[in-house]
C-alpha cells in the first residue's frame, strides 16, 4: 500500500510539474511577441547613429543633415566667428549652462564647452529653436549666428540664445570625431 501510494504520488507530482512547465512555456510564447514589438524597429536603430563626411565643408560654411527627424547644423567656423563667440561674457547669456551631452550638465555655456574641437572650428547643434521648434536661419540675427523668424529668437555664433523668447541654447547632440573627415552623431 505504501509502495503504490508513493508511485501514485510521484506520478501525480510529475504531472503537476509537467503541466506547470508547459503553462510557463505557453505563457512565454504568448507574451514574447508583445514584449518584442516594443523594441525599436530596424529603421529607427539605423538612425540612432550616423556618420557625416565633413571633408567638403569649407571654413565659414555650414552643412545641414537630418538626424532622428531633426535638422543638425554642422558649422565650420572661421576665426571671426570663434573670436566673436569667445568674447561673450557668461553674465550676458540668457541660458548660462552648456546642457551638452558631451560634458557635465552644470558646465557653463562657454564657446569651448559647446564646440567639437579645442580650437573651436567645428560647432554641431540640433537646428531646432528651443521656443516652439521652428528651424532658425543661419548667418542671420543680431549676434552673427542664427535667427528664428517665427518669433524673433536670436542666437550667437556659438548657438546660445541672446535675445527673444527662446528659453535655452540650441542643443548640442552626442557627437565625436571618427577621423579627420568624419563625425559620428549619436
Amino acid at each position: 500500500m505504501s509502495n503504490t501510494e508513493d508511485q501514485g504520488g510521484s506520478r501525480r507530482d510529475f504531472l503537476y510539474y509537467a503541466t506547470g512547465a508547459a503553462g510557463v512555456v505557453a505563457t512565454g510564447a504568448a507574451v514574447w511577441p508583445l514584449v518584442n514589438q516594443m523594441n525599436p524597429s530596424a529603421d529607427v536603430k539605423a538612425l540612432a547613429s550616423i556618420f557625416v563626411d565633413i571633408s567638403g565643408v569649407e571654413t565659414g560654411t555650414q552643412l545641414t543633415v537630418k538626424w532622428r527627424g531633426k535638422p543638425v547644423f554642422i558649422r565650420h567656423r572661421d576665426q571671426k566667428d570663434i573670436d566673436l563667440a569667445r568674447s561673450v561674457k557668461l553674465s550676458e547669456l540668457v541660458d548660462p549652462l552648456a546642457e551638452n551631452e558631451n560634458i557635465a550638465r552644470d558646465a557653463p555655456a562657454t564657446d569651448e564647452n559647446r564646440t567639437l574641437d579645442k580650437e573651436g572650428k567645428w560647432l554641431v547643434m540640433i537646428g531646432v529653436c528651443t521656443h516652439l521648434g521652428c528651424v532658425p536661419l543661419g548667418n542671420a540675427g543680431d549676434f552673427g549666428g542664427w535667427f528664428c523668424p517665427c518669433h524673433g529668437s536670436h542666437y550667437d555664433s556659438a548657438g546660445r540664445i541672446r535675445k527673444g523668447p527662446a528659453p535655452r541654447n540650441l542643443e548640442i547632440p552626442v557627437v565625436k570625431f571618427e577621423d579627420e573627415k568624419t563625425i559620428k552623431l549619436g
